[in-house]
């Protein structure tokens, strides 16, 4: 009769197998070392005053009153695996403009950290005119950037490690038998997309809110990303959000939810949902056959437009001029400011005359 220490020798043997397996086929990440410190970044972008900082201030467990942020801002948080260990850091950078800054991506992802990177897209649910033009601009930018750093890398054969890089961490998002693993585009870093403000969103059209659902489930599954719908009133959704965020700043568990239901907050991990599951992109009142789209996005991008026209006007212009913002105010700069700009006007209308004047005397020769 077998002993219960053999029997329990054999499942931990197995389990190591099915991890060493997992590992070789790219599902998941060595473990590692406790004694060593880990650190991960986390890149912040999306919707204008989408609440990415309530939910980086949240996640952080910061009981701080959020500011707008004015162009791209760095915060940082610790946390320890477990006892008598080594706190983990994770480096959270975040993009304020929605899609007018998106030349400073360039900044936060770099050689040193993109080996560790995960991007975090936080669109605004409740601006769906502006949804799919900020998640497209974001993401190609973004991309661009980290397969740039990433054919640096293999260029130079050798990571801040010393080790070979990989060429991005896109295989662990779907198991070898999954029917989509040839058919999805999958963004070559962890991407979390957060649909934001469903406390408005809820209130939408219900024939609204199933274009927005559906065409956000196409996009989380054919980049390869998580997504969730969330709202800073709801404190049972900002825990699942908190989850999802903490598992790639921390390592932490992420969290079993799967909500796929378009009258519910849509909470869909990575590798969880399928084209077939999806459907069709929801539209009534044309052919899609009659719609020319050189690829599924490009359909799915045409199909929501239809229903959801694109605002022609540019984030630039909504720009304010962060020096007329109270939340910076110092006064004896600002008084400083005030003389500097007089004397500008002041020297305008002075070339202004003198400028004249040359115009003048020119005619009369």
């Amino acid at each position: 009769m077998p002993k219960i220490s053999d029997a329990l020798w054999e499942l931990a043997a197995a389990e190591v197998r099915a991890r060493e397996r997992e590992v070789s086929e790219g599902l998941a990440e060595p473990r590692a070392d406790p004694s060593a410190v880990c650190e991960r970044t986390l890149f912040f972008m999306g919707s204008k005053a989408g609440g990415k900082t309530t939910i980086v201030l949240r996640c952080l467990d910061r009981d701080e009153t959020p500011k707008s942020t004015l162009a791209l801002e760095y915060t940082f948080g610790r946390r320890a695996r477990g006892h008598n260990t080594p706190k983990d850091i994770a480096h959270f950078w975040e993009l304020g403009g929605g899609t007018s800054l998106s030349d400073l991506i360039q900044i936060p992802i770099t050689v040193q950290n993109v080996g560790a990177l995960s991007v975090v897209l936080v669109l605004d649910l409740s601006k769906p005119s502006v949804l799919f033009g900020t998640a497209e601009r974001l993401l190609q930018v973004t991309r661009a950037k980290v397969d740039q750093v990433f054919s640096d890398l293999q260029r130079t054969g050798e990571s801040k490690s010393g080790k070979p890089p990989a060429p991005n961490r896109a295989p662990r998002i779907l198991h070898k038998d999954h029917p989509d693993r040839e058919l999805i585009n999958p963004f070559p870093v962890p991407l979390l997309i957060i649909g934001s403000k469903f406390d408005i969103f809820q209130d939408f059209d219900s024939e609204k809110k199933k274009v927005i659902s559906k065409t956000l489930r196409f996009l989380a599954h054919y980049y390869g990303a998580s997504l969730i719908f969330t709202s800073t009133k709801s404190e049972n959704l900002m825990a699942k959000t908190r989850g999802l965020v903490t598992h790639l700043a921390f390592g932490m568990e992420r969290g079993k939810t799967v909500s796929v239901d378009p009258s519910k907050p849509l909470i869909i991990p990575t590798g969880m949902d399928s084209f077939s599951q999806i459907g069709s992109p929801p539209i009534t009142d044309v052919d899609i056959g009659t719609l020319h789209a050189r690829n599924p996005l490009d359909l799915w991008k045409k199909v929501f437009e239809r229903v959801f026209p694109p605002e022609s006007t540019s984030d630039l212009k909504e720009l304010k001029d962060p020096a007329k913002d109270p939340q910076y105010s110092e006064a004896q700069i600002d008084s400083m400011r005030a003389q500097k700009d007089q004397e500008l006007e002041q020297y305008k209308k002075n070339a202004s005359k003198s400028w004249k004047g040359i115009d003048f005397e020119s005619q009369k020769s």
